[in-house]
């Protein structure tokens, strides 16, 4: 079932007969052409290399490749097949180079260049397009948390005392179980870790773990209710289920509480807040409350209010009021809108006191719209915008070579024009900003000298991997070509 030849689209297998006769190299990219942000965050790749290209392939494959293509209407090159086989023993004669994991690069940068390193197999650079385009998943959730992570910061910097050790649990991966598979919870888990630390998602920690080389626990979560678990107590014995919670996580730093099981008001302003007063104010670090369903700056603006009254507040270096005892989790509703219009609205409220409510008293959860996307967050390939194109091709007739340039222009839409011939990217030295030039002049063992791009596949082998340290270290890589967003948000 799972034979690593059919790990692409159907009308690939025919491709091998259709360039120009004589061809003996290939070489294509993969960019981003565009996006609402005008930059993604790279991270993925590796994932794949991993657990899809670092594979043997074996005569087995070949007949089961065969027998399927026949059987399914399309051609199949078993010949080519049985040349990988028998002269570089299953492994694949490809080079990849890619962009350092995790680092911020501007739209229509190439991310990935695939290039053939025997002139029988330039076909296979085709071939492995289906799997690589695939990285636009992890890019794509990985972008969107640091988007999300840019504008949380901003109001940190505005408000709080310490951003730095605050941004990290800010935004908390709830999407475990709104993706379509275990593997996209993988995936898109890790993919979000890139940029903060608090996930509910176990598989996503795993992932990071196991594909990329790290023993360190790189996400944290806290004993959390959830409706079940309240609901089970009765609607009469809705206080207990609190006092459960707050007696039996007393050991836990935080605890997070979920309040709208029935009457909200009620649950904040006489039960959390009035009985069980005195439990929460010796809880051993912070009770989480979490509104849920409602309108999230209502709902919000009351815990505020009522904790506020209760437990008091703290003006912090910067002027800005921080509950104690309380903190607030919004985990309902929540994309860059919703992120926004709460943190500007409570942080930028003004009375005699202070500015308004510093952005540290705030957590926001995001499920569905941070990994799957939903009717108000786009997470697809179309999102960025990616592409793999051919770029470049070699024809060989005796002992003349021909270097050809590959470009499509289409006029019924110029945003699908692509880049042709050898590609690199370099840090310029004159501009600081990311260049992509054109290498048709070096041999094809070389780069240029300023790249930044590195080798991490060559013919079958994995030959550069990356920590997830170091994943999460290279958002600083390319970091100062972008502007903050400071300006946007505090206007």
């Amino acid at each position: 079932m799972f034979n690593p030849i059919l790990r692409a689209d159907s009308y690939k297998m025919g491709h091998f007969a259709q360039y120009p006769k004589n061809t003996v190299y290939m070489f294509d990219y993969l960019e981003s052409r565009g996006g609402k942000y005008g930059f993604t965050r790279f991270f993925g790749l590796q994932y794949y290399l991993k657990e899809y290209l670092d594979i043997t392939v074996t005569k087995e494959n070949i007949e089961d490749a065969d027998s399927f293509s026949k059987a399914h209407g399309v051609p199949f090159n078993k010949a080519g097949w049985d040349y990988i086989v028998s002269v570089h023993h299953g492994r694949l004669p490809l080079k990849i180079r890619a962009i350092p994991e995790g680092a911020i690069v501007p739209n229509r940068t190439p991310l990935v260049t695939i290039e053939s390193t025997d002139p029988q197999c330039f076909w296979l650079v085709g071939w492995a397009e289906t799997l690589l385009m695939k990285v636009w998943y992890p890019t794509t959730v990985a972008t969107f948390s640091f988007k999300m992570k840019q504008m949380i910061e901003q109001f940190l910097i505005l408000s709080a005392d310490n951003p730095e050790q605050e941004l990290p649990f800010k935004l908390h991966d709830f999407g475990y179980r709104g993706v379509s598979s275990e593997e996209s919870a993988g995936i898109g888990g890790m993919a979000h870790l890139t940029n903060f630390m608090g996930t509910d998602n176990m598989l996503g920690v795993r992932f990071a773990q196991h594909y990329y080389n790290t023993c360190a626990m790189v996400g944290y979560s806290v004993p959390a209710s959830e409706h079940s678990s309240m609901t089970s107590w009765k609607q009469e014995n809705e206080t207990a289920a609190y006092a459960n919670m707050l007696d039996m996580y007393q050991g836990y730093p935080i605890v997070s509480i979920v309040a709208d099981s029935y009457d909200f008001f009620d649950a904040v302003s006489n039960q959390l807040l009035g009985t069980l007063l005195e439990k929460v104010k010796a809880h051993n670090g912070f009770v989480v409350i979490r509104p849920d369903s409602g309108d999230a700056i209502s709902n919000i603006r009351f815990i505020l209010k009522h904790a506020s009254e209760k437990c008091g507040v703290t003006i912090n270096k910067k002027g800005y009021k921080v509950l104690n005892h309380i903190r607030i989790l919004q985990g309902d509703g929540i994309n860059e809108d919703t992120v926004y219009d709460i943190l500007r609205d409570l942080c930028f409220e003004k009375d005699i006191n202070s500015h308004g409510w510093s952005a540290e008293n705030f957590v926001f959860g995001c499920g569905g719209a941070l990994l799957q996307g939903n009717y108000e967050s786009s997470i697809n390939r179309d999102t960025h915008r990616f592409a793999i194109k051919c770029s470049a091709i070699i024809t060989q007739e005796g002992t003349e070579q021909e270097f050809v340039e590959v470009f499509k222009d289409p006029i019924t839409d110029r945003k699908k024009s692509s880049k042709k011939g050898r590609l690199d990217v370099i840090l310029d030295s004159k501009t600081g900003q990311l260049k992509t030039v054109m290498i048709n002049e070096l041999s094809l063992d070389k780069s240029h000298p300023e790249s930044v791009l590195n080798t991490v596949f060559l013919n079958g082998k994995i030959t550069k991997t990356f920590t997830f340290e170091e994943v999460r270290a290279n958002e600083n890589l390319f970091k100062h070509q972008f502007k903050s967003g400071a300006e946007h948000v505090i206007k």
